[in-house]
């Protein structure tokens, strides 16, 4: 629960949150840790929908496909980043599928977990109001960051899909795939640049790298 009112500063919204402790961080990216963190967030995106709120804009800055912040537009980056950004940009700007509330920040650094079971979902200043397979395909590629960001494994991620289509009792369309591999990619896309601006230890550079052929390909992008 939230302690403070939301402080307007330098273009971010601050505030001060109900601490619940306790609980441990998931450390796998396996299919099996994919799973648990997928059925996760199709429930609460279930809760989510019962919700009327006016819709939390802008979207977080590594899910906002349609711009870049200045930091990283105005970066020189490699040709093989910049080429990734823009086939996954030029896919996702033509979705029109319809918008939900939903967590856009599921890593594993932001869940507890006590016996197997979910206890805190943290940082719900992170919410956003983006196409659902979207959102999922971003949870997919990123649930597993916890000590520094990362890439799942393309497997994870995979099972990640398939276990929140299950939950949801629906199966993503053809076309929703693509979009959810697409999205797969854009919290990579935004850590790697920052790992390069900021001199950072490049993990989720060196993982977008090597999969960044297979999730276009499952994109069609």
């Amino acid at each position: 629960m939230p302690l403070t009112d939301v402080i307007f500063r330098s273009g971010f919204a601050v505030h001060a949150e109900q601490l619940v402790g306790g609980g441990e961080v998931e450390t796998e990216d396996t299919p099996a840790a994919a799973e648990r963190s997928a059925l996760l967030l199709a429930d609460l995106i279930r809760r989510l929908a019962a919700l009327d709120l006016d819709p939390p804009l802008p979207n977080p800055e590594w899910v906002r496909w349609d711009s870049l912040p200045e930091r990283q537009a105005t970066a020189e980056l490699p040709a093989w980043i910049e080429d990734t950004g823009r086939r996954v940009r030029a896919k996702l700007a033509g979705c029109r599928l319809p918008p939900v509330l939903v967590h856009a920040d599921w890593e594993a650094q932001n869940i507890r977990w006590l016996r197997g079971e979910p206890l805190a979902v943290h940082d719900w200043d992170s919410l956003a109001w983006l196409p659902e397979a979207a959102l999922v395909g971003a949870a997919a590629g990123v649930f597993a960051s916890h000590a520094t960001p990362t890439l799942a494994p393309v497997e994870s991620s995979e099972a990640f899909l398939d276990a929140y289509e299950r939950a949801r009792g629906e199966r993503f369309s053809p076309y929703e795939h693509e979009i959810a591999w697409a999205a797969s990619t854009l919290v990579a896309l935004s850590d790697a640049r920052d790992e390069l601006i900021f001199g950072r230890p490049r993990l989720s550079y060196e993982r977008l790298k090597a999969q960044r052929q297979e999730r276009l390909a499952r994109a069609h992008a």
